[in-house]
């Protein structure tokens, strides 16, 4: 019942106040719900310069039955222009605090993550890697990394709604499942941008939520 709370609770707050990128625009700000076979996050950030972005992040580690809660800074390494195409690489760095829920006695321990993003797109293809690791002053560390792969079926004017079919193959070594394959469909319009997906191989859904304003 604690971990339905939980979901429903990041879920909603995301869905009540969402971009792609994890630093937007100047003086932006931008709330992610994300929902995958491991994990479910709510993380919301300001961007004070185009170079950074600075928020609050939650996750609910629910294998593990273990919640984290503190800071995350995001910055923008490089981006590269091409007539055709965009790239960007970004490193991000968090620290808070975590604890067990449900069945985890895990006391409050200060926890943290690192990672960096990448991604590289045209109109109509789209690349990204992520690799991130988490560990906390308990003993408690584990690593993911996931690639995606995906492509525009038409190609939409300025303003109008964007489509993309997408696949992602991720590793996390510690879960049951080691390797998951998603295939999934992106939606974005605007400062609105919506993904559905389904684990395959785990029988379990992805849903990502970002509005940006």
């Amino acid at each position: 019942m604690t971990r339905l709370i939980a979901a429903a609770g990041l879920m909603a707050a995301c869905a009540a106040m969402a971009e792609a990128r994890p630093v937007s625009y100047e003086d932006a700000w931008t709330v992610i719900g994300e929902h995958d076979r491991e994990m479910t996050a709510l993380w919301a950030h300001y961007t004070p310069h185009r170079s950074y972005s600075l928020g609050y992040r939650g996750e609910w580690h629910r294998e593990q039955d273990m919640v984290f809660q503190g800071a995350q800074a995001t910055w923008l390494v490089n981006r590269w222009f091409a007539p055709d195409s965009q790239g960007n690489l970004y490193l991000f760095g968090a620290g808070g605090l975590a604890y067990g829920v449900d069945s985890n006695p895990m006391d409050t321990s200060p926890a943290g993550s690192v990672g960096l993003m990448a991604d590289w797109e045209t109109r109509r293809v789209f690349v990204s890697y992520m690799g991130r690791a988490f560990a906390a002053t308990d003993g408690t560390a584990h690593a993911m990394h996931a690639a995606r792969a995906g492509f525009a079926p038409y190609i939409a004017n300025t303003g109008g709604l964007h489509t993309w079919l997408m696949l992602q193959v991720d590793h996390a070594p510690e879960a049951d499942e080691p390797v998951g394959v998603t295939p999934l469909v992106r939606f974005f319009q605007g400062p609105v941008l919506f993904e559905l997906g389904w684990t395959v191989n785990a029988d379990k859904p992805l849903v990502n939520f970002t509005y940006r304003f």
